[in-house]
């Protein structure tokens, strides 16, 4: 099943990006074809996936605003099946240009949707906002990945994230789902951390993905070599972690 997920939480620091890396990384490891779109400004994906973003021509701020053709902002990675369209610091100007487009909720999905003959996940990284990029990010998506860290503040406004994805479920976008809670920055040796992932699995029950991300140090390493943790450590535990959470949502889409 051909389907486009959207990373949302607009509160920062909960492992969006690094979710949104890695897992584009391993599913394209599990022989999917995957398009990893960077819908923040702050164009870290693209950065943790060896694209240096001072010599990108076209990026997702050309094909949102200018019409440049899509094609042209695709890049291949490291990550043989894996292509990202890279985002750009223009991005941050890009919601108040938007706002005199038509349909200006709808130019992400308008150029999303004809990829997906050509790849089997488009994973959107949003920007830690609610925003109209984010807007069109959730319009655009057919499911939703919610990362939650396993931290103090964990579940401030995810209500409000879930106020918008109800909004755009009714005006926007009828078939948007949420594919799954994803808990982020786990340490089982933490009270705080079980006691979170404990009060989640109870609100959220089957909507919480079995697979747990824990705290690991080569996940946080590896953006700085440009490079997925499944090419800098195979062994390690965030690759290990990312790996079983793209097997489960290939089971679960299958």
């Amino acid at each position: 099943m051909n389907k486009i997920i959207a990373l949302a939480n607009q509160k920062g620091g909960v492992g969006k990006t690094t979710t949104s890396m890695n897992l584009a990384a391993s599913l394209a490891t599990l022989e999917k074809r995957v398009l990893l779109v960077d819908a923040d400004p702050q164009a870290n994906a693209s950065s943790g996936l060896g694209v240096d973003v001072k010599e990108v021509e076209t990026s997702v701020y050309d094909c949102l605003i200018n019409g440049a053709d899509v094609h042209d902002a695709i890049f291949e990675t490291d990550v043989p099946g894996l292509d990202i369209i890279p985002s750009h610091i223009d991005l941050v100007g890009a919601e108040i240009e938007m706002l005199n487009l038509q349909n200006r909720e709808q130019i992400m999905r308008q150029l999303l949707r004809p990829l997906l003959t050509e790849y089997d996940f488009i994973l959107i990284d949003c920007s830690p906002s609610l925003g109209l990029i984010t807007v069109n990010a959730l319009t655009a998506a057919d499911s939703v990945i919610i990362p939650v860290q396993c931290e103090y503040f964990a579940l401030e406004g995810i209500s409000k994230l879930l106020n918008t994805i109800k909004i755009i479920k009714q005006k926007l976008n009828p078939k948007l789902e949420i594919e799954g809670f994803l808990l982020t920055m786990y340490d089982s040796r933490l009270r705080l951390a079980n006691q979170i992932k404990d009060e989640v699995q109870r609100h959220f029950q089957e909507l919480v993905f079995k697979t747990l991300i824990s705290r690991n140090v080569k996940l946080s390493e590896a953006p700085s070599h440009g490079l997925p943790a499944i090419l800098y450590d195979a062994d390690s535990v965030g690759a290990r972690n990312h790996l079983a959470l793209a097997q489960e949502i290939i089971d679960k889409n299958q």
